[in-house]
């Protein structure tokens, strides 16, 4: 029985083995075609992905989809795109996986320092178990969520490294493996060719866009739009296309190398509009050179002393001629507020273009008004010559006759007092008339000097005597909507409140604002000095500021600056001088 049993269990361990290694065979089947399938869900997926980001040619739309389809592709935690900029830095940072809190505690995006950096300057795919042991890395700042494991690609553009992209925490495994890293490679070079499009999409939407604006402002100012409203409609427009936060414009004053702020579009727009800018701002050195200037923060940068950037902080910017470089007819500031992107070159690029485009139809333009007002030159010479040669000699010989009848009358001197009185009447007319001809003759002679250039001729005086430059703000036409009289009161107003400034506030900054409006003069003069003294009795020169106020109608008030100074403020109305 032993011997039967012994064989029985023989046989059906004989049998077992057979059936154990088909069983491993049927597991080992199953584990491939597992494989199979999940590869090529992984391709759909991939397939998926790369549609999804060639779908969208808006840059910014594309940039995000890469990103998230990255992050869903290798079962990443966290993912980001990091774009260089100039230099090898951090322009722009896409995230996936941080939410706003957690970047509001972080503070700012990285510049591409440690592994990161790594990646920038050795743009080769890199995939590490721990990236905290690696010796590149520089750690975390304060706030940042822990990472491990990490898997980093460069996405390249033409040959070029556009930025790279950066995945972290492997989910449901310890560190990415090698197929992780093929996917990626293969994600990154369609990402290279959906950015490529997405790019040239929006260079051609932009160089459409800077077309149209290009000829509206052609048109404008060639259908006689006032100049200043053209410019404020410029400023506008490149603020708009370049994405800017702040653009102004400025214009030479006179012959004195100055330049004023004529036009501004953008963040605190109204604290820089007819701000003078000296020969320290960029503008100015710009102006002078004829060259493109750009900076990183142009507040901070060296190289700006004064000029808006004093005024408002502002970051990325870049400095634009209008104009040929030996003829250059002002200078756009295009700039964004700190820690905003910094300009693209094809940014610049159309910006220079539209410059161009800009001066070109100004010069026409004032061609134009020269034309014009040649024509309104020779009929007031005209209508001089009519008055001296044909009216003043008409009145004169009638005067005369008048006169030669006044011996004839001696009988009668009632109507010999008429005649007289008819004949002095004449001569007053005569007189009247010669004034009109001087000042047909001479009214634009007078204008060839405007109130601008006066204003920053008697700023420049000022500051001799003060000892430092005080700032001025023009606003308005004062070239042409300030009469003579008031332009007159107004000069001698503002050299009496700056000699005030220079000999009794001891001030160290004086700010001067003057603005015309359809229907109003006004100064504005801010020191930080001791204040007007109450134990001085005598201020013969503040009286006569207020009397000029009072002669044409105006106002005059001055009143304690905050936290230290004197506010003077004088303003005269322009209708009733009209």
């Amino acid at each position: 029985m032993d011997e039967f049993g012994q064989e029985a269990r023989d046989a059906r361990a004989s049998g077992a083995l057979p059936q154990l290694r088909l069983d491993e065979l049927l597991e080992g089947l199953q584990q491939q075609v597992a494989q199979v399938r999940s590869a090529r869900d992984r391709v759909h997926t991939l397939l998926d992905a790369v549609l999804a980001i060639g779908s969208d040619l808006e840059l910014e739309v594309v940039l995000q989809r890469i990103v998230e389809s990255a992050v869903s592709l290798v079962d990443a935690k966290y993912g980001a795109l990091g774009v260089l900029g100039e230099e090898g830095t951090i322009k722009q940072f896409v995230t996936v996986g941080i939410d706003e809190e957690t970047i509001a505690r972080i503070g700012h995006y990285p510049h591409g320092e440690g592994i990161l950096g790594l990646l920038i300057r050795h743009p080769e795919p890199l995939r590490l178990a721990d990236l905290a042991q690696h010796p590149s890395s520089v750690g975390f700042p304060a706030g940042h969520p822990p990472m491990t494991s990490f898997l980093g690609a460069p996405v390249r553009v033409r040959d070029q490294v556009f930025g790279n992209l950066y995945l972290t925490d492997k989910q449901g495994t310890a560190e990415f493996d090698a197929d992780d890293e093929a996917v990626l490679r293969t994600l990154a070079a369609a990402a290279g060719v959906a950015i490529d499009n997405a790019r040239l999409y929006d260079d051609a939407r932009r160089r459409q866009g800077w077309l149209a604006a290009s000829n509206e402002l052609t048109r404008s100012l060639l259908s006689g739009t006032e100049p200043a409203v053209v410019l404020e409609s410029c400023t506008a427009t490149v603020r708009e296309m370049a994405g800017a936060d702040m653009v102004t414009l400025a214009v030479p004053v006179g012959d004195s190398g100055e330049l004023v702020v004529e036009a501004a579009s953008g963040t605190r727009a109204e604290d820089v509009r007819g701000l003078v800018l000296g020969a320290g701002a960029l503008a100015t050195k710009v102006f002078a050179s004829g060259e493109t200037i750009t900076s990183d923060a142009v507040s901070a940068d060296p190289r700006a002393v004064g000029g808006s950037a004093a005024i408002v902080e502002l970051g990325p910017a870049f400095f634009v001629p209008l104009g040929t470089r030996d003829h250059v007819r002002g200078v756009l500031q295009v700039a964004n507020v700190p820690g905003g992107p910094v300009f693209a070159d094809a940014v610049i690029d159309m910006v220079i273009g539209y410059g161009n485009q800009a001066a070109l139809a100004l010069e026409v333009a004032e061609h134009r008004q020269d034309a014009e007002r040649m024509l309104v030159l020779n009929d007031r010479d005209r209508i001089a010559r009519d008055l001296h040669d044909l009216v003043i000699q008409r009145l004169f010989a009638g005067a005369l006759t008048l006169q030669s009848t006044l011996g004839r009358l001696s009988d009668r001197p009632q109507v010999g007092e008429r005649v007289q009185r008819v004949v002095d009447d004449l001569d007053d007319t005569i007189k009247v008339i010669r004034s009109t001809i001087y000042s047909l003759r001479e009214q634009e002679r007078a204008r060839s000097e405007g109130l601008r250039a006066r204003l920053v001729a008697a700023m420049e005086r000022a500051s001799e005597t003060l000892g430092f430059a005080p700032a001025l703000r023009m606003t308005g036409l004062l070239d042409t909507n300030v009469p003579a009289d008031h332009a007159e009161h107004l000069l001698a107003v503002l050299g009496e409140a700056l000699s005030n400034a220079a000999r009794h506030a001891r001030a160290t900054a004086v700010d001067v604002s003057v603005e015309v409006t359809d229907t109003a003069l006004q100064l504005k003069l801010a020191d930080n000095g001791r204040g007007v003294d109450p134990t001085v009795t005598r201020r013969s020169g503040l009286a006569n500021l207020e009397k000029r106020a009072q002669e044409l109608g105006g106002t005059f008030t001055i009143r304690p600056n905050e936290p230290s100074g004197t506010v003077v403020e004088w303003a005269a109305p322009l209708r009733a001088a009209r």
